[in-house]
Parts: C-alpha cells; sequence; structure tokens
C-alpha cells in the first residue's frame, strides 16, 4: 500500500492555529467522502509548531492528479481548500500555488 509524506506549515499565530485543529475536529463529511473516494485509506495530520506533516496512505489505483481533478469537481472541497488557505501558507520551498508538498523519503530500516 503507498504511503506519503507531505508538509505545510500554517501561519504563526496561536489563535488561527487552534481555529484550524478545531476545524480538523470536525471535518465536513463532503471532505472525508472525497477523501475516501480517491483511495485514501488512512490519513493523519501532525503538528509542532506552525508546522504541519501528513502521512497519507492510499490503494493502488490513487494518485495526486486523480484526487486534483476529484477535488476541482467538488463544490464543498474547494469550500474547505479556500477555508483552510486562511490558516495554512506554503513553504518557502512550494512551488507557486502548492499547498502540500510531498516530502522525500531520505532514510528507512
Amino acid at each position: 500500500m503507498p504511503r506519503y509524506c507531505l508538509a505545510l506549515d500554517l501561519k504563526p499565530d496561536a489563535d488561527l492555529i487552534a481555529e484550524y485543529e478545531a476545524h480538523h475536529r470536525a471535518v465536513w463529511p463532503e471532505v472525508l467522502d472525497s477523501i475516501r473516494n480517491a483511495g485514501i485509506t488512512q490519513l493523519e495530520i501532525f503538528r509542532t509548531g506552525n508546522r504541519l506533516f501528513m502521512i497519507l496512505e492510499a490503494d493502488e489505483q490513487f494518485s495526486f492528479e486523480k484526487k486534483a481533478v476529484l477535488d476541482a469537481e467538488n463544490a464543498r472541497v474547494q469550500e474547505w481548500e479556500t477555508l483552510m488557505w486562511t490558516y495554512q501558507q506554503a513553504l518557502p520551498t512550494a512551488k507557486p500555488g502548492q499547498k502540500w508538498v510531498l516530502l522525500e523519503r531520505i532514510f528507512h530500516v
């Protein structure tokens, strides 16, 4: 089962970070459905300071391109992404318009 790790920053504001976490304690059902429908079987987000780290496990049919197409066609997911962007900021290494940055595994035991 493929596993991906991604990173993103939040704006360094304690109130905004608290709001972001509150949203993630009550993720909209349409967003959860979109995650599952894309073939994602497990998704976890961790935080240290304002840095987020996501671990995503998916089935063999999953692709980020397919997920992007499904998300673009879903108005509720787009609404969620717009809301989340009020709390998020791109990593310094992100490409223009890129939110979550795929991490490269450099070590494994």
